[in-house]
């Protein structure tokens, strides 16, 4: 019998349809956004990778730096013999998690990216002949239908990402994942935390100037994909703290007046100088704030685990 399978809910034509209804949505709405996870193409991920080493960009070694000191209290604590990690990516960090958990059957892995979930599951595979994979081609901000796995559950939701969603959507994601825990499962999560304003917007917006191309990005995944005439060279990337909602925004800001053309969408784009676009948002956390929007969604926060300097935080989640 095979230990890797992988069952798709997206395909090519799902996944561009979906970032026509965003763009269209996006740019003709003011002020004008795009969603971050169409950055994440194969040159925005090796884009991002080199963001995670970059020395302004701490969040990435803050909760890798929990993970290796707390994997076997996260483990003990979970006694999970099945992981599903949404938006898992390369799974790189959660393998450290993986080492701690002898008794792990099954890992579901969920993401948008076919190559990422089969990169993965390869690695992991060799390392751990006990253990079996059932990737999810799918976008975990849509109902998700899991597989059949032992009990007991630890749903995974790392990197801070939680922080790219809005309140509302955060609060909706939430109570999706409540939705999916059965009695005696978990959620572990990742949360940046509330710091000095310097420190959040140099990780966003480094001297290297990598995010700014990671950023700019995104309009070529709109040229390519919907046959538009977007030039990265007309766009700033712009990082700004908002200190009232406890976010940095990312955002790209037109240099000049200029009109760009979206062929697949018949549409033309209008942007005067100045304008922007946000591209990303992404929320930092305080560990009351956290405790009040789980315990929205029905969660009890049971455990809380900060890196050495207090940056970045897991949380451990169960059924209220």
């Amino acid at each position: 019998m095979s230990r890797f399978l992988m069952t798709r809910t997206l395909d090519e034509n799902s996944a561009e349809a979906a970032l026509g209804a965003d763009v269209l949505r996006g740019l003709t709405s003011e002020p004008k956004t795009l969603p971050p996870k169409w950055f994440y193409d194969t040159r925005g991920s090796e884009l991002f990778e080199q963001i995670t080493r970059l020395p302004e960009y701490y969040p990435t070694r803050a909760e890798r730096e929990i993970l290796l000191a707390r994997a076997s209290e996260i483990a003990a604590a979970s006694g999970a013999r099945t992981l599903v990690e949404l938006g898992s990516g390369s799974s790189e960090k959660t393998r450290h998690l993986i080492e701690a958990m002898p008794a792990l059957d099954l890992y579901v892995p969920v993401d948008v990216s076919a190559s990422a979930l089969e990169g993965a599951a390869e690695t992991l595979l060799a390392e751990h002949p006990g253990l079996r994979v059932h990737a999810l081609l799918a976008d975990f901000t849509r109902p998700l239908e899991l597989p059949e796995s032992p009990g007991p559950r630890l749903v995974l939701f790392l990197g801070g990402t939680i922080g790219n969603l809005l309140p509302g959507e955060r609060a909706g994601f939430l109570k999706a994942v409540r939705a999916m825990l059965s009695p005696g499962d978990a959620l572990l999560l990742g949360t940046d935390l509330v710091k000095d304003e310097a420190t959040l917007v140099a990780a966003y917006d480094d001297a290297a100037g990598v995010t700014a191309e990671f950023n700019r990005n995104v309009l070529a995944v709109i040229d390519r994909e919907l046959d538009a005439d977007f030039h990265a060279a007309d766009f700033d990337h712009v990082a700004v703290w908002d200190r009232e909602r406890e976010w940095i925004e990312m955002r790209l800001r037109a240099r000049h007046d200029l009109s760009v053309k979206i062929r697949a969408l018949d549409l033309v784009v209008p942007f005067a100088a100045g304008e922007e676009i946000r591209t990303e948002v992404s929320a930092k956390f305080r560990q009351d704030g956290v405790r009040a929007e789980l315990a929205a969604a029905g969660l009890e926060l049971t455990e809380w685990w900060t890196d050495a300097a207090g940056r970045f935080a897991l949380s451990l989640a169960t059924a209220a």
